[in-house]
């Protein structure tokens, strides 16, 4: 036990993993579990191309993540030793200079090891001088940001990328089937397909996502409604009885997902604005999400069906939303799975920046304690020790949202 805490310990203050001993066994080992994840992503390919579309770009997203990391700390003199794609056991490493490049198994996130995270982070008295604690403030701050920076870079490249060339997605005034549900939902009964739009339900005309899911809860699980949409430019009505919920007692259920979303070409300069203002908002709105996401009160509320559970609080993992993203992809194609891949970038981004341990939000508020607390010419340098139980209550919080968000994910599926 002592072990395992001074070895989470020292990942927590290095930010990432530590030197481990590299055994033939385990190398074996994360060798075989790569390639199970590679099988398992070629098989994704051809199971859901869209699916695999935005996996690949969440791992090009973090891959670039940890590039951030690592040209700021090579550039203001700082050592790296390690770049490593992955978490577990290694499957391929090679060591070029003093830094280790590899991957390891899951393909969980990444890292980079920059030496001399904080106190008790044991550095070479040679390479003192190039540990991240012997930096100046701003050097601090910028290395430990560069991850969360280069996801709003990558989140504008591509918000640009898709404006100037496929148009932004605007209000339309109509309702327009984005997903159905299993086949056995009223809505695929009724023989209602992605694309049309809905014209009115139970007698209740409905032209957003609000007004479609406000006129399904004004009736009961069991009544008989008629449902008027548009098909291929042919209006059709068709009778059909509304389940119950499969996920929120006492709600009727339709089994379809609709908005009032279209796609509008825009010019180059108009694109740039708007790319902005939309990462802005996406900000602000990423916020938001970071308080409902850490709340395990909502993770209850779903466990337990609770009528208090909607979708805006229910927590989700990168299980959901890659499925999700197939529903996406799907309905707008590229464009549609690359506009969704730049808001996540933005709400990692926000949410890496969380002002706690282990994320890049925690290491940047010990820089700025410390900036604070330091005098002419004596730095104060924080004692992560004190910090490490508030961590392991983070990362204990972490690990309950995500096996509740990937049980969810599984059994719930947002697709």
């Amino acid at each position: 036990m002592s072990d395992f805490y001074h070895k989470f310990r020292a990942e927590v203050a290095a930010g990432g993993a530590v030197d481990e001993a590299v055994s033939p066994m385990a190398t074996r080992n994360g060798k075989a579990t790569g390639y199970i994840m590679i099988a398992l992503l070629a098989y994704l390919a051809f199971k859901n191309p869209w699916t695999f579309v935005f996996v690949v770009g969440l791992l090009i997203s973090v891959f670039l993540h940890e590039v951030g990391h690592f040209s700021t700390a090579r550039l203001t003199g700082m050592k790296v030793t390690q770049f490593f794609m992955g978490f577990g056991p290694r499957v391929w490493s090679r060591t070029k200079g003093e830094v280790e490049y590899g991957v390891r198994a899951l393909p969980l996130g990444a890292f980079v090891r920059i030496i001399g995270m904080n106190n008790v982070d044991e550095v070479d008295p040679a390479d003192e001088s190039r540990a991240y604690r012997s930096q100046t403030f701003p050097r601090r701050l910028l290395v430990i940001t560069a991850g969360s920076l280069m996801h709003m870079v990558i989140a504008f490249i591509l918000f640009l990328g898709v404006y100037a060339s496929g148009g932004r997605q605007q209000n339309t005034g109509v309702s327009t089937v984005r997903g159905l549900a299993e086949i056995s939902s009223p809505a695929s009964a009724a023989g209602i397909a992605i694309g049309d739009t809905l014209v009115s339900i139970g007698g209740i005309a409905v032209a957003d996502y609000n007004s479609v899911s406000a006129a399904i809860q004004s009736f009961s699980a069991g009544d008989s409604i008629s449902v008027v949409f548009e098909h291929e430019g042919v209006r059709q009505t068709r009778d059909v009885v509304l389940a119950k919920h499969p996920t929120i007692a006492g709600r009727a259920y339709l089994g379809v997902m609709a908005d009032d979303w279209g796609w509008k070409d825009l010019g180059v300069i108009e694109s740039v604005g708007q790319s902005i203002a939309d990462i802005g908002t996406t900000i602000t709105g990423s916020v938001k999400g970071v308080v409902v996401a850490l709340n395990p009160m909502n993770s209850i509320r779903h466990l337990t069906k609770s009528p208090e559970a909607t979708l805006e609080t229910r927590p989700t993992t990168v299980v959901g939303i890659s499925d999700f993203s197939g529903t996406v992809g799907r309905s707008d194609g590229l464009k549609g799975v690359l506009t969704l891949l730049a808001s996540i970038n933005v709400f990692v981004g926000v949410f890496n920046m969380f002002p706690l341990l282990p994320f890049d939000g925690g290491h940047a508020a010990i820089a700025i304690y410390e900036r604070v607390r330091s005098r002419k010419g004596q730095l104060y340098r924080a004692d992560i020790n004190k910090m490490v139980p508030l961590a392991t209550l983070v990362v204990g919080l972490l690990s309950l949202l995500l096996l509740t968000g990937l049980y969810l994910d599984i059994t719930q599926p947002l697709g």
